[in-house]
């Protein structure tokens, strides 16, 4: 019984993640964990696909409890089943120079970004182990590369990729990649062009707004397909702990 947790599920490349696990994957048994801190868009997608299918857990996944309570999930409802985890859940905010940084709100995007991870995966090490499980990262290209006023998201995401190589040396029965999903069309998309853009450059910002009137943003479901079949197919062992860009040569066969 193939059972998946996916986070950041209630919208976007989270969302998408979730509807090609049930509908476009191998085996058609697939079940789902869903995760988010938006409690009605997780109702509608158990509404959608039926409770035997989706179980959703609304919080905030930085907290103890929410993770207590996933991992009681694994165990009450799937018999201690987990195959994989797709962590996706992440935020922008703030956006800002290093020379204003406010530590506070970058403590709380490191919470978000990349401590919940580190929580929930540390967390359900026993259950991923023992299913040889998969754990794929939704990473960024700002992770190496700067950008200006993003550098509590992408040291975020330097992290996680260090992260992914820390857990492939010390983990030996599951596989773990990191990868961008490039410039994709979501509300992160939204928010950069009509909040963010204040304390960005003139040309970041613009760059950001000719992707979206040039028709020039990944749709969802691209990086969304690579992600769910990288956790159902598997990941290759040439590709443990690495992290890659979603138009990477290497992962051209989880595109399809």
């Amino acid at each position: 019984m193939p059972v998946y947790v996916v986070t950041g599920a209630s919208r976007g490349i989270g969302q998408c993640i979730c509807d090609i696990l049930l509908t476009k994957t191998e085996p058609t048994s697939i079940k789902i964990i869903a995760v988010a801190r938006s409690i009605s868009p997780l109702q509608q997608l158990q509404t959608k696909y039926g409770s035997d299918r989706v179980s959703i857990i609304a919080g905030d996944l930085s907290e103890q409890s929410t993770v207590t309570e996933i991992t009681q999930l694994i165990n009450d409802k799937y018999d201690g089943e987990l195959s994989g985890i797709i962590a996706n859940a992440g935020v922008l905010d703030p956006v800002d120079r290093i020379a204003d940084a406010n530590i506070t709100e970058w403590v709380k995007l490191f919470q978000i970004n990349f401590f919940s991870i580190v929580l929930l995966i540390s967390s359900t090490l026993p259950f991923l182990r023992k299913a040889h499980g998969q754990v794929v990262l939704v990473s960024s290209g700002a992770s190496t590369k700067g950008y200006y006023g993003w550098g509590a998201y992408g040291a975020s995401k330097a992290a996680l990729n260090q992260f992914a190589a820390q857990l492939a040396a010390e983990e030996a029965d599951i596989k773990v990649v990191a990868v961008a999903p490039g410039v994709v069309d979501t509300q992160m998309q939204i928010d950069i062009r009509e909040k963010f853009g204040s304390n960005m450059t003139p040309e970041s910002l613009q760059r950001f707004i000719d992707l979206k009137e040039n028709n020039q943003l990944v749709k969802p479901e691209v990086p969304a397909t690579i992600y769910a079949n990288l956790a159902v197919k598997g990941i290759p062992s040439d590709l443990n702990g690495s992290y890659l860009r979603y138009n990477d040569e290497k992962l051209a066969s989880f595109a399809i």
